[in-house]
């Protein structure tokens, strides 16, 4: 199993869709695995850096399993900062808690939540940014009556 979970942290598709052949390399301070619990967890210093231009910055990741061992939920926690390159366009994005759900190719950033696509140099900031890739969808939301916040250019002509 532990063999199984550090495979799954080679597909750390945690904000990178579907692995190529692309070299990942992943360190932190510590690593944790728990059979029993489908949990598998690096701690410390995490760098997640797939091919040359996708990286993952975390203290703590962690990577939830089902009973088949097939990877259901990915967090990076705490100062998670995220640049990939995503249906051939770059993104840069940080939060205190990024989730990616792959059966669903569901992204979520939350607490500090900002998003920005680098080469339209568009924007965004919320508490929460929710990606749904799968439906195209997007959904940024505040508290404390907050307002969201979109940047982004307009050509004048």
């Amino acid at each position: 199993m532990v063999l199984q979970i550090v495979k799954s942290f080679i597909a750390v598709a945690l904000f990178y869709g579907v692995v190529s052949a692309n070299q990942v390399e992943v360190s932190a301070d510590s690593f944790y695995a728990d059979e029993k619990v489908g949990l598998g967890e690096l701690v410390g210093n995490v760098l997640i850096k797939k091919g040359k231009s996708d990286t993952l910055t975390a203290n703590r990741v962690k990577i939830y399993f089902d009973k088949n061992r097939k990877p259901q939920k990915y967090e990076a926690i705490s100062d998670a900062k995220f640049s990939i390159l995503l249906d051939g366009k770059k993104y840069n994005g940080s939060g205190d808690l990024l989730t990616y759900e792959p059966k669903g190719q569901i992204y979520t950033l939350k607490g500090s939540a900002f998003l920005h696509e680098v080469d339209s140099d568009k924007k965004i900031f919320g508490d929460e940014i929710i990606v749904d890739q799968l439906k195209g969808v997007y959904s940024v939301k505040s508290k404390d009556k907050k307002p969201v916040k979109f940047i982004f250019q307009v050509e004048d002509k």
